[in-house]
């Protein structure tokens, strides 16, 4: 178990700078400085990052402005397999355009690819206005997301993103919760969540872009056992849908008190990495139509990719 008090400490590696990590919530969340990821990285540094991102789950690097796509990239290949495209389709967006010119970046953003807010009745409004649900990146996708790496352009104030600590939760559950999951396996669905929120009937093409997929409810990262639950997890297998949908909301609720849970206030320039195998996330709720914000996002992956289908992304 995390140690329950606040922790600042220094890592020592060969380097003109040292890299100071301090803990920003009792159980997990830590603020990283001494690391440019703007600048090449070395084996210490990489070593140091993974180091912070075990026992942390989620590290804030703040920098003075925000990355170019490029710089994003070339740290982000460091962490793991990359997602190389967003294969997940929304019907009428366009994916690549002026704004994000790169596969390997989404855009986490209101604005289309001339810089203009999307309108209310767009499908991509309705998509991303899900993310405020608590939720982990590609759940929904066989092959699941390790680390996301979110880089900060335009923030409002007040738009912030709440993480929660799965690994904490865990621990904290009464015996009989952890003999009742055990063993148990959820579905995940991109399209049930969003749907829950309002999004329409799915597309053929939105189906076929992003199948279900099954995973325990319960697994072990990083040494710790953790919760992985989310709002794409559907019903659970083997039990009636209602039976299970309660069950999941019972645990997200547990997991999501605030005693679990950490509020990232973005400053232009910030990289947020967080563990998508121990934490949760929700995006906030914000006046989307009125007040431009703009982040962007890497996406690893558990296993590289072999071939150029059913890749997901959220």
């Amino acid at each position: 178990m995390i140690p329950l008090k606040v922790n600042r400490f220094m890592y020592k590696a060969e380097r003109t700078q040292q890299v100071n990590v301090e803990q920003l919530h009792p159980t997990f969340a830590a603020r990283v400085t001494g690391i440019d990821l703007r600048e090449p990285l070395d084996a210490a540094s990489v070593a140091d990052i993974i180091a912070a991102m075990d026992r942390y789950a989620v590290c804030v690097f703040p920098h003075p402005e925000p990355l170019t796509n490029e710089q994003h990239i070339a740290f982000s290949r460091h962490l793991g397999p990359m997602q190389p495209t967003p294969i997940l389709k929304v019907t009428g967006e366009v994916k690549l355009h002026e704004r994000v010119p790169y596969p390997e970046i989404i855009n986490v953003s209101n604005l289309d690819e001339n810089g203009n807010i999307y309108p209310e009745t767009h499908r991509k409004t309705m998509f991303r206005r899900a993310d405020q649900q608590w939720h982990a990146d590609v759940t929904f996708n066989e092959n699941r997301a390790t680390y996301s790496a979110l880089s900060a352009r335009i923030v409002p104030p007040g738009a912030d993103t709440q993480y929660a600590d799965m690994r904490a939760a865990y621990a904290a559950l009464p015996p009989s919760m952890k003999e009742k999951i055990a063993g148990l396996v959820a579905e995940h669905s991109v399209w049930y969540s969003k749907q829950r929120v309002g999004f329409p009937e799915p597309t053929e093409e939105e189906l076929r872009s992003a199948p279900p997929a099954q995973h325990p409810l319960v697994h072990v990262r990083a040494g710790q056992t953790s919760l992985y639950v989310a709002s794409h997890a559907s019903h659970i297998i083997g039990m009636p849908v209602d039976e299970g949908r309660a069950l999941l909301a019972e645990l997200t609720a547990f997991a999501t008190q605030p005693q679990f849970v950490h509020k990232h206030a973005w400053t232009v320039g910030d990289v947020v990495i967080w563990d998508n195998l121990a934490v949760m996330h929700r995006a906030p709720d914000y006046a989307d139509l009125h007040v431009p914000r703009e982040l962007r996002r890497t996406t690893m992956r558990e296993r590289a990719f072999t071939e150029a289908a059913n890749l997901g992304m959220n």
